[in-house]
């Protein structure tokens, strides 16, 4: 299969680094020499100097025989501008990244003209996730599958938890609660655990259930925050803007704290249910003016990691429950985590895993079952995937324990119809289900794949 990305920024290099891992056939275009010799020098991946919007430069690249061609350049209109002219040179499907609001929220328009076949918000991605860990949050992460009605969820284990010392079986059969821990990370160690786990502090457990079911373990643990009522934002940027629409009408009391003036009467504006405070987030005499001791969540959101970290830090240190920092520095968020900081969001892994669905499903279009959803976990160690079984296979009708897997890779839910089902021995698998699959390998493209 052969991808052509145009730009060489966060997102175009990640995608570029975890596409040649998988093989793929990857060019990339973009007009700076310098990051371009720098991607030639550690990818296996092809490379044209030039501008990706120009005929001349994608034919150079070969886009007329491309499979897909993916627009992730800083400029929302040199992306759609790219993907117009791949499609008319040939390209047979294009992804644009559009990040302005004004041209997302009529992308639906624009899609059909621009011969889209998908477009990324970025921004609009990271917002839902932080909504969703501030409408839920006891967890640190969460990941939603068919359409949100399951949740797989990251839940650290603290000192003098009651899970500690328990075995996984252990704790199904105390709480009878339909849940299912798909992965566990301890210190630099990860697993895809069977019945006989026992629980570490320290650990991090990967839960996959329904939202209803998780809010019911929780509750159980009596681990169960109250709700979010206040919540601040450091960083006016897209981000903001997309969270804040999401948290004022769910009636949250939302104060964005930005330091340019021109911004801030922008956010007035758009945003006249919150209040927006023209300052420095990283003063910390700001903030406590501010009230950051009486909010019940702290958000960073500013373009720079350093300083989202050292909000972040500062706020854990006046004593909130909740705090959410936008990190996109991999190595930046390892580091973070070992702060005690444990809900990180990144903009460049969001859109990553939102394009790579797509190339997988692309990629395997005649399979028994497609790929929907894929998230990376534990530092892209681990994957989860929704796969929707489109025909009658080998595997359908069977029992579970009937049928063998490969090592490190578990069936951590069905979804069928109105039913959500955490599966057991005697349950099967049908066309039409939702199947999500947790996997310690890479580039799994068909349920077959994870069948011995």
């Amino acid at each position: 299969m052969k991808i052509v990305i145009i730009g060489n920024g966060k997102v175009g290099y990640k995608l570029a680094k975890q596409l040649s891992v998988e093989n793929y056939d990857v060019v990339m275009i973009d007009n700076n020499e310098k990051k371009m010799r720098f991607a030639v020098d550690r990818l296996d991946i092809a490379c044209v100097t030039g501008d990706g919007a120009s005929a001349d430069v994608q034919k150079q690249a070969d886009v007329p025989h491309a499979d897909l061609v993916i627009a992730c350049t800083s400029a929302d209109e040199c992306n759609m501008l790219s993907c117009l002219i791949a499609r008319r040179l040939g390209a047979r499907h294009t992804i644009a990244r559009v990040r302005n609001p004004v041209y997302y929220h009529q992308i639906g328009l624009l899609k059909e003209d621009l011969h889209l076949s998908m477009a990324v918000n970025p921004e609009l991605i990271v917002a839902d996730e932080i909504s969703r860990l501030l409408l839920f949050p006891d967890a640190s992460k969460i990941e939603t599958f068919v359409k949100g009605r399951v949740e797989l969820i990251e839940f650290p284990i603290i000192k003098d938890s009651q899970l500690v010392g328990m075995s996984l079986a252990d704790m199904y059969n105390r709480f009878q609660i339909k849940i299912l821990v798909c992965a566990v990370e301890h210190c630099d160690e990860v697993l895809i655990p069977d019945g006989d786990y026992v629980i570490r502090e320290g650990d991090r457990l990967h839960i996959a259930a329904s939202h209803r079911e998780v809010e019911l373990f929780f509750k159980v643990l009596g681990k169960h925050k109250d709700k979010i009522r206040k919540v601040i934002i450091c960083g006016g940027g897209r981000v903001a803007y997309y969270l804040s629409v999401q948290l004022c009408s769910l009636g949250m009391q939302v104060k964005i704290i930005e330091r340019d003036e021109a911004r801030c009467e922008e956010l007035c504006e758009l945003l006249p249910k919150a209040t927006i405070i023209n300052g420095d987030a990283t003063d910390h005499d700001l903030l406590i003016e501010e009230g950051v001791d009486e909010a019940d969540a702290f958000v960073a959101l500013t373009g720079m990691d350093e300083e989202n970290i050292i909000t972040a830090l500062f706020a854990k240190s006046q004593g909130i429950d909740k705090i959410i920092t936008k990190v996109n520095e991999d190595r930046r968020a390892r580091m973070v985590e070992d702060f005690g900081i444990d809900s990180i969001v990144s903009a460049k892994t969001a859109t990553a895993d939102a394009i790579l669905s797509y190339v997988r499903a692309r990629k395997n279009s005649q399979a028994s079952a497609n790929i929907e959803t894929m998230y990376q976990l534990v530092d892209e160690q681990v994957e989860a995937l929704e796969f929707i079984i489109k025909s009658e296979t080998r595997y359908t009708g069977i029992p579970l324990k009937d049928l063998s897997l490969k090592s490190n890779n578990l069936i951590a839910c069905i979804a069928r119809k109105h039913q959500i089902i955490i599966p057991g021995g005697d349950d099967y698998m049908q066309v039409g289900d939702s199947v999500i699959v947790v996997t310690m390998e890479k580039g799994i493209e068909d349920l077959e794949d994870i069948l011995v």
